[in-house]
């Protein structure tokens, strides 16, 4: 697996690449011939959002190759030996970009024949000079020809490919048309948005929807290899789709079955991730403590053991994301950003109108609170509470999605000081179970009462700060 970072550009067929040994040593140019095949759906679902699935003969790195779309400017790649078989992709693959083909076949859509021309730069820098034979399968195949040029970062910072990209522009290389020599072949319809009227409310919340759309799967293939921070941004995705559904009903309506999917993948994600969370928050808490504290095998039960339930979690994700529960969910996504169901309030201009919303959205923050204030009951207080929290966190995504930065930044305020209350509470009850099977089986369970006052301790300073912290963005 790698990290592109790249940029491409156009040049004509007389195009001469600049002189380049100013800018470092230069090695090369070595030429070769590269042969790809290029596998999608019948309707380019992997093309249309801007994935590669390619085998790949000759040059340094011949194989399977699956580039991922960009994110944070660089794309991710996932490279597989070459196999023998032209017509079957390996599994692994296969599975990796289930979310974009949710059970349709892939098959050879096109072949990609280059002349390619290497040239290293301070070994820092490779500059490919590519002369391009594209074929796309069909009843007729249809042939293209161009020449492209692509300056790639292999080592070190982007300084020199920045110097690169402007010395190649210099010459009269501009800029790409297409993400990539298969975008450019085939031409993918991006994904239909629903044409709503430019300025109001609808065509807001509409792109506002389609780019969580595009953020939940974008990680989808990251969370079925377990990796880094994908399942939380993928469950993060989620969370924003479906308070946005709930803010928004007078501007897209009819979205409540919906919204109840949506929640059912936020759960199924949200075991694997707060599990994660909860063992870091241990191990740190343990490692914070004097050794003459810590008795018993504590550290593998909140470790190893909490590990092997992540793993298990993470088990049951991959399972769920290839599912036709969470493909239907998929499509219903597509649907509703095509062809949304609008509301009263969709054709009106967005400012006042969404303004209002958010609006709305923080006076329910504020009555949830008025209300927990009267409630003596700690238990009932405890679930008061909870609902004060649920409804700053869907403030803070409303405000977010229609860009009221002031508003959203209250509203994390609040989600973020009565979640250390929360955290606290679910690593006591965590702590409680795994102290109680540690004392099944016959281990010292000093450790775990400390553990738990210090969460306690912890859980009851967040509720006891809160009305400073209430009082404070009040006056924000």
């Amino acid at each position: 697996m790698g990290i592109e970072i790249e940029d491409k550009f156009d040049v004509p067929g007389d195009y001469e690449v600049p002189d380049l040994s100013k800018l470092g040593q230069i090695t090369g140019p070595k030429s070769y011939q590269l042969v790809a095949l290029y596998y999608d759906t019948a309707d380019l679902r992997l093309a249309a959002r801007g994935v590669t699935l390619r085998r790949r003969r000759g040059g340094s790195d011949p194989g399977w190759h699956l580039k991922l779309p960009k994110a944070k400017g660089a794309r991710q790649e996932i490279q597989l030996p070459l196999t023998r078989s032209t017509k079957v992709v390996p599994a692994e693959l296969a599975d990796l970009v289930q979310g974009y083909t949710r059970g349709a076949e892939l098959r050879v859509v096109a072949e990609l024949d280059t002349r390619r021309t290497v040239t290293l730069v301070g070994g820092a820098v490779e500059v490919a000079d590519d002369r391009v034979k594209g074929t796309v399968f069909g009843d007729e195949p249809r042939v293209q020809r161009w020449r492209e040029v692509e300056a790639e970062l292999v080592d070190g910072d982007q300084d020199l490919l920045a110097k690169v990209g402007k010395r190649l522009r210099k010459a009269g290389a501009v800029p790409a048309s297409s993400a990539s020599k298969l975008a450019r072949l085939l031409e993918p319809a991006p994904p239909i948005r629903a044409d709503v009227q430019h300025g109001s409310a609808g065509e807001v919340v509409v792109n506002y929807l389609a780019d969580q759309v595009a953020a939940l799967l974008s990680q989808d293939p990251r969370a079925r290899r377990a990796e880094d921070d994908a399942v939380h941004q993928m469950r993060v995705a989620s969370r924003r789709l479906r308070s946005a559904l709930k803010a928004f009903t007078s501007v897209v309506k009819d979205t409540e079955p919906v919204q109840e999917e949506l929640k059912w993948l936020a759960a199924v994600l949200g075991e694997a991730r707060d599990l994660e969370v909860i063992r870091a928050r241990f191990a740190e808490r343990l490692r914070r403590l004097a050794p003459e504290l810590v008795a018993g095998p504590i550290q593998v039960r909140l470790g190893d053991d909490l590990g092997k339930r992540e793993q298990e979690a993470h088990g049951r994700i991959r399972e769920t994301l290839s599912g036709p529960r969470y493909f239907a969910l998929l499509d219903a996504l597509d649907r509703l950003v095509a062809e949304p169901s609008l509301g009263k309030t969709a054709g009106k201009p967005a400012g006042a109108a969404l303004s209002a919303i958010a609006d709305k959205n923080w006076q329910r923050v504020s009555k949830a609170y008025d209300h927990a204030r009267t409630v003596t009951d700690p238990g009932e207080r405890e679930t008061a509470m909870h609902e004060v929290r649920k409804a700053a966190k869907r403030a803070r995504y409303t405000a977010e999605a229609i860009g009221v930065d002031k508003l959203a930044k209250r509203a994390e305020a609040v989600q973020e000081a009565l979640g250390a209350h929360q955290d606290g509470v679910v690593a006591q009850e965590t702590l409680a179970r795994e102290a109680e099977s540690a004392r099944q089986a016959g281990e010292d369970t000093f450790t775990y009462g400390v553990l738990v006052g210090i969460e306690r301790a912890a859980a009851e300073r967040a509720h006891a700060d809160f009305p400073q912290v209430w009082a404070k963005v009040q006056t924000a």
